[in-house]
Parts: structure tokens; sequence; C-alpha cells
């Protein structure tokens, strides 16, 4: 690592610091965890961390044990720690001496609850007050107090109260005086409103589950109602039957229905013929987590849909043929809208930010890069009239602009190099797709061939041998999917993934929630999803590999047309030769275990040569190469509607065809596709103003920080309204007429004075407009997590610009990968922060540190847990 850095490289990081995140200045390392203690219970796992318990020989404490299961814990919180809570020592002057630890420095946390009537005591460490005069308040009320840092000699910590009676539940020893983590399990607020996620939750993964094994007894349909309990309506599950309330919402320990589905009692035991299994009891116990989020007492189905009024909702209407409005002020399309909404409400827009503001500005959004010291005094000493406009051609015809925007397509494509399931099984080949996403955005392909290519590469005409192999590659979008569970026969959530991903990053709607009923809020009827499920279920996925099926298949091969057949027939003579190679090695070393001693030399003798032959064919490269993409499956047909989205109850047969607001158009009949083809020309239609708002959004979203409509992957009923929805109608307009150019969207955004003004902001602005939706000043924003860690690998001069290949993933002969040893790995590299390996099951430490994309589902939008505080 080079040290050497001139005083430019210094103010640059200087720069980065101070604009970036007061987070990142100069901060001690993260706190170890060092030590959890449950004082008087079972040693449990809390935030991913094994806790001792009541039994550690490494503490004292003669206090009262207090166990007390009944009492409503508030806020809610997860089972592990309701657990810990509910058992502590209690009395007047509790003391508890940790034993066995080393000298240095540490930071204390002590959970405190409530059983009884409020009282006041004060926390001491090491006999030093910490916490005066705390008020436990009414029962129920638990608080993590600290943490508390102290110095260790004498190998021992003593926490104790002094005053009124005091709970001690639970002790967190955290080793340095560096930040801690943020708790990691979700703490549910029960009253809340729910949010579009959790009533996604609650219509995938419960009510299937109540309508196919609880109404049958528990609702009003039933033929005979049993126990008094209605399961079919949210106020029957809080109401309960003749055992008391079903449900507490945020509370899964004090609610019934979790009891019964665990079979906790035997008298509760549900359902009776068969329980439900591991992972639907989780889903009950994380949906009352959330609170019991439930439309059901809330909303009606739609009966029918009248579609006149359905198509009159804002984001249904066709683009409007707006014009910009009049301003002598301003000579910019953009600002004459924004500042025609900043006199309505009496503001006016700052100055224009100072040069260096704007080239930081600039090259951070369209390369995730600093500005150079050279190109900073470029741009200063440039002072003709298209100064600005040389910039942003300049960046746009960077490299870097397409790693940094192709990151910007990955979340929400929910891009990884593994597939997801148990095991996570990598997937050598996933990067192919990764490059081409970031190739095509480097080329500014227009955007509606970027969706059909990824929808249907495989199906369209090509010029050249070149562009029909990066055309398969292209339609690893369907392919990247999350794998889930660890059996075979599970393609249809996968099927249902790319429905769900489908819809929300290019329609802007959740189309999933009609998977087993009418959407609740949207015109999206079941039959609509049927309709699209067809389509995809024609199609051909490729194989990942799992624990119980561990190699990998139907990818595709990359070579000419003409070879496809031959190359797919060697790649599968190969897997069977593997296969039957395997099985005979195994046979003959479980021989040699049993083999008597005057036959083990000759026994060992033929497994030997049973593994040399197995090695040489592993080591002997494949036919060809691969992509992992999806093809035509051998059946291409409509689909069955699964009831209550159960694909072992089939109704009736739907046609493949479109959402019916949008047109509704089925295949056309001499079709002999899975209709790839023609949904992703539906999709790119001028009848569907949905794709160019839903992208336009997407490109204001991350040039502001915020999108026109704030809800960048809900344009339905349950997402908000556009702030500007006349900007946001010419832009989508725009962008149409460039020929969908993402680049000219670029210029044209950067182009205006809203995008370089300053970022301050007036008093009156601030207080007439707090979240800054009118942009009266330019939006502050942290940079994401990739753009820190470039910037720092760049201002050391340690950054390595080139592009990247594939992973170094262990040989796949050697993957013996399960649920309980999965694959995990962390591969170091200079490179962009785009080229990193990319897991399922973990992300990597430094950008999940700073909140990077989540690849098992669609992130519209990056979250930012750290503040100045």
């Amino acid at each position: 690592m080079r040290w050497g850095w001139n005083r430019f490289q210094f103010v640059a990081l200087a720069a980065l610091l101070s604009l970036a995140s007061s987070g990142l200045a100069m901060e001690k390392p993260p706190a170890e965890f060092f030590r959890g203690l449950n004082l008087n219970g079972p040693p449990l796992v809390i935030d991913g961390q094994a806790w001792e318990g009541k039994d550690s020989p490494h503490y004292e404490c003669k206090d009262h044990e207090l166990d007390v299961p009944t009492v409503p814990l508030k806020p809610p919180t997860d089972r592990a720690r309701t657990k810990m809570l509910r058992t502590s020592r209690w009395g007047g002057n509790v003391k508890v001496k940790l034993t066995a630890i080393p000298p240095g420095d540490y930071q204390v946390c002590l959970y405190v609850w409530e059983d009884n009537n409020a009282t006041n005591f004060s926390v001491s460490v090491n006999g030093k007050v910490v916490h005066p005069r705390y008020d436990s308040r009414s029962a129920g009320h638990w608080e993590k107090l600290g943490p508390w840092p102290v110095h260790v000699t004498d190998g021992t910590i003593t926490v104790s109260s002094s005053g009124g009676d005091a709970n001690f539940s639970g002790i967190e020893v955290w080793k340095g005086l560096g930040p801690l983590p943020a708790p990691r399990t979700f703490v549910a607020q029960a009253n809340q409103a729910p949010t579009p996620a959790d009533l996604e939750f609650f219509e995938k993964k419960i009510r299937p589950v109540l309508a196919e094994r609880c109404y049958s007894c528990h609702s009003t349909n039933a033929k005979k109602l049993r126990g008094e309990l209605l399961v079919d309506s949210r106020a029957g599950l809080l109401r309960g039957g003749a055992t008391g309330p079903a449900i507490i919402p945020g509370d899964p320990e004090g609610s019934l229905l979790l009891a019964a589905v665990r079979g906790d009692d035997p008298d509760l035991k549900m359902p009776p013929d068969q329980p439900l299994t591991k992972s639907q009891v989780a889903d009950f116990e994380e949906w009352i987590s959330r609170g019991a989020p439930d439309p059901r007492t809330e909303n009606k189905p739609l009966a029918k849909v009248d579609w006149s009024r359905a198509r009159e909702f804002w984001s249904f209407r066709p683009l409007a043929d707006v014009a910009p409005p009049l301003d002598a002020a301003s000579t910019h399309p953009i600002d004459a809208f924004i500042l025609e909404r900043l006199r309505k409400a009496g503001l006016q827009p700052p100055p224009r930010a100072d040069r260096r503001t704007l080239l930081r500005r600039a090259t951070f959004d369209l390369t995730g890069l600093p500005p150079t010291p050279e190109e900073l005094a470029d741009f200063l000493n440039d002072h003709s009239p298209n100064a600005w406009e040389r910039v942003i051609d300049r960046l746009l015809a960077s490299p870097a602009h397409g790693e940094r925007w192709g990151r910007h397509w990955l979340d929400l494509a929910r891009y990884a190099d593994t597939s997801g399931c148990n095991s996570d099984f990598p997937v050598p080949t996933a990067y192919l797709y990764r490059n081409w996403v970031i190739n095509a955005l480097n080329a500014d392909m227009p955007y509606d061939q970027f969706i059909r290519t990824q929808l249907a590469g495989d199906l369209l005409p090509c010029s050249s041998e070149e562009e029909r192999q990066q055309n398969i590659i292209a339609t690893g979008y369907l392919a990247i999917g999350r794998r889930f569970g660890s059996l075979a026969d599970e393609f249809h959530l996968t099927i249902e993934d790319n429905i769900d991903n489908l819809g929300k990053a290019v329609l802007g709607l959740s189309v999933s929630c009609a998977r087993c009923h009418d959407h609740k809020f949207d015109p999206i009827t079941h039959r609509d999803y049927y309709g699209l499920y067809g389509i995809f279920q024609s199609t051909r996925y490729p194989w990942p590999g799992i624990e119980l099926d561990k190699r990998q298949r139907e990818f595709v091969p990359l070579v000419p047309a003409d070879r496809v057949a031959e190359a797919e027939a060697a790649l599968v003579a190969r897997r069977k030769e593997l296969a039957r190679l395997e099985s005979e090695a195994r046979k003959l070393r479980d021989a040699v275990k049993k083999a008597p001693d005057f036959e083990k030399a000759a026994a060992e003798a033929k497994a030997q040569e049973a593994d040399q032959r197995l090695q040489a064919l592993v080591e002997q490269p494949p036919p060809c190469e691969t992509a992992y993409a999806v093809a035509e499956a051998k059946t291409r047909e409509d689909a069955a509607i699964q009831l209550k989205g159960d694909p072992a109850r089939l109704g009736d047969v739907v046609p493949r065809h479109f959402p019916a607001v949008l047109g509704g158009q089925t295949l056309p009949a001499d079709c002999q596709t899975s209709g790839r083809e023609h949904l992703a020309e539906w999709i790119v239609s001028a009848e569907n103003p949905l794709t160019a708002r839903v992208l336009v959004n997407r490109l204001w979203q991350h040039h502001f920080g915020r999108g026109i409509v704030p809800t960048p992957n809900d344009f339905g009923r349950q997402g908000k309204p556009p702030t500007h929805p006349e900007l946001l109608d010419y832009l989508a307009s725009e962008f149409r007429a460039s020929g969908w150019s993402i680049k000219a969207m670029h210029r044209l955004i950067l182009g205006s004075r809203t995008y370089q003004q300053a970022a301050t902001r007036e008093p009156k602005a601030v207080a007439v407009d707090p979240a800054n939706e009118l942009l009266a000043g330019y939006p502050r924003r942290r940079l994401d997590a990739e753009a820190i860690r470039d910037t720092l690998l760049a201002v050391g001069g340690n950054l390595d610009l080139s592009p990247a290949g594939p992973h170094p993933f262990p040989p796949e002969h050697t993957w013996d990968f399960t649920q309980h040893r999965p694959f995990k790995a962390i591969y170091e590299t200079n490179r962009r922060s785009v080229f990193l390996m990319t897991q399922r099951i973990q992300r990597h430490p430094y950008l999940a540190i700073f909140d990077g994309a989540d690849p098992s589902t669609s992130t519209p939008a990056r979250l930012t847990s750290t503040t100045p505080l």
C-alpha cells in the first residue's frame, strides 16, 4: 500500500469525511461482543450472539429470582429477548459481580424491566453511579441501559442498584470503547400503521396458511365453528374464542395462536391433523412481532373491478402532454416546474452552488468517485460558456459511469453471485450478467431495448453471433432470482419471485399481492397474476445446485446457434459421467472400511484408481462456456390458477395475458414461444405509461435523494402520489422522445438550475417544507457504501479501475455445502465495490455497515443508518 499522499489527496479525503457523514470521522474501531449473561434463565442467542445462562460460573449474584411469564412487554420484542427479560434478579440492592474478565477497556449494558408498579432506583458500575434515579414506569416496560465505559484491572465488573426495588434481567459486556452495533432483531411497534412490506408479508406468508389450514373450522363459512374462534378477520383474532384473545399484536410469546401452532400445549395444539412446518411457525412469530398487520378489517375484496374508474388513477393514465410553465426567470423546463411550486409556497431557490461543489456533486452522482485534483483545476480554469456541459459529457463517457449506475440497477434486480438457498451455492458465471448491465449502460443502450433484452434476449433477432450470446447473458435477469429452500420442486417460488421483481422494478406495482386473490388495493386480478405466471412457467431456469442436488445444470451454452444441441448433449453427458464416477468412488471408499485385513490393500488400490479417474474428469475443462441464463421450456402452455396461492390446488386455466388495467392483451394465437418477447413489447409500448414514469422517477431519486414519487417501487394506491405530477409526465415524455436514452435524461437533469443550486435553505423554507419536497435547496445526502469505499481507495492511490471477471470460487467438485455448513466467503480486492462478490446469506461486512443493498429482494432506495449524532 502506498502512503506517500500529496496535499490534494489529503484535501480530498478531508472533504469526503466532512461532507459524506460525520459517522466517517476518525472513530474508534467498533466494540466486540465479549459476554452476554441471562441472569435468571437458560443460555440463549440474542442478536446473533451466544449468551450464558444463570448457571454460568462467570458471575456471582445472591438476589431473589423472579419469573413472570404473563406480563406483556412494552415495547414488544423478539422471542429470545422476551425470555431473557421476563426472568430476572430483583431486590432493593441488587448486586451482580462478573468475573474472569481480562484487563482492559469495556462497555456494559444492562437490561431492566418492571413487573408491577413503578419504582425509582440508581445503577452503579464498580461503585460509581452511572444512571441516577431510573424510573421503571408501568408493568411490562423494559429498557436496555448504557453503554457505560469501565476499565478492568482486577478481572471483575460489578453492576449494582440502590434505592427502590430493581429487576436486573441481563447484562452485555463489550470489549473496547468504539461504537456498539444496533440490535439486529426487529422490535415491533404494535400500534403503528402497517407498511406495504408488512401487508405483503401477511398476503404471502400468513393469509394462505390461514385459508388452507384454519378456515374450515374457524371462519364464518365453517360448517361448525370450533372454539368460538374466527380467524378470517383481524377482529376475530383479537377478540379470540373460548380461551381468550388469539393474538396480542407485537407480543408473540403472549399470543395463544402462536402457542397453538407451536404445539406447546396439547390442549391447544393446532391444526389438529398435521402441524405447520417450522418455517410457517416462524412466519407467524414474525407476523405477530410486526404487530399482526392484516388488511381484512379495513378493506373488502374487489368483487368486480370498475375498469374505467381504475384507469383514472394517476399512474394508470396515459402520459399527459405537458408544456413547462411560462416563466421569465427560467429558460430550463425543469426549473420552470420547480419554480412554479416554490412561488406558490412563497419560497425562493438559493443561489447556484460554487464550482467545487458542483464538480464533486456531478462526479459522485455520475461515476461514484471523487473528482481528481486535475479535473478540479481544469473545471475551475475553464471559463467557456459550455464548461459545465463538457464536464457532464466527460463523466457520461467514463467507464466509471456504467459501474456506478449499473449498481443502481443491480440493487433493483436483486443481483448476487450465489443462489440464496439454505446452502447458498456459488454461481460462478453470474458475473457475466453484472458486466452486461454495466456495458449496456455505458453504451447508452435505449431503455426499451435494455428491458427487451433482459426479458427475452434469447428470442430476439440478432445480427452477429456475439450479439446473440450477449442477448442470452442479459436474460440472467430472470435467472439470478433467489432460490428457496432445499427442494428441487420449488421453482414456483422462483417464478413468483420473478413476477414480484418485474412488477416492482419495471412497473412500480406490487403485482405479487394478487397471487392468492385479487389485489386488495390495486386493479390487478387473480387471473391477471396467472396470466403472467404462464409466461414464466413456460421458461426454463438454470439449476444452481442445492444440498440435496449439488450438480449445476441447464446453464445455457455460449456457442453458435447451430451447435447448441450438441453442446447441451455434451454438458449432460459430462454431468452424468461425473455422477457415475462419484458414485463408484464413494462405494469403493466404503468398501475399504468394510474389507477384512487380507483384502484391504486391494480394496484401497481400487478406490484410489476410481478417485484418479474422477479427478481426471474434474480437471478437464467443460465442453463450452455457459451462462446463468434462461431458455424456453420444453412445454410452453398457459397456467392454471393456484387456489389461495397453493400450487397443489389448481383451478381454471388462464390464457397468458397482461394486466387488464393496462389493456389486458393476450398472446397472439399463433405464438409458439413462452411469450416473453410479447411481454417485453407490452411493457415498453406506448399504451403502458408506467415504464417511462418509473424509470425517470428513479433517475430523479438518485440525483436528488428522493423520487418525485417517494415510493419508487410502488406507483399503486399503497404508494405515495407524485409531488410534481406534471414534471413527472414531462420527463417521461421527453424520455420516450429521446429514444429512451438514459444519458440524455442525465444531461437534462444536470443542466437544470435546480440540480446546480446550493444546499443552503432559508429558515422559512425549513418551516414551510421541512422534508424539502419542493426543492428550495439541494438535498444533502450521505455517500452510499460503494462510493465511500471506492473513494477511500481512490484518495489513497489504491483503487484498481480495471473491470473484473469471475470470482475465485472453489472448484465445483469440492462443493459440499449444506444448510448447516453453507458457502461463505469474502474475496478481498482493490477493484470498485460493484465488483465485490455479492452473497445472499451474508453481506460484505464493509457494505453492511454503510447500508448496502439486500440482494435477496429489490432495493429501490438505500437506507441511511449513520447520523451526525
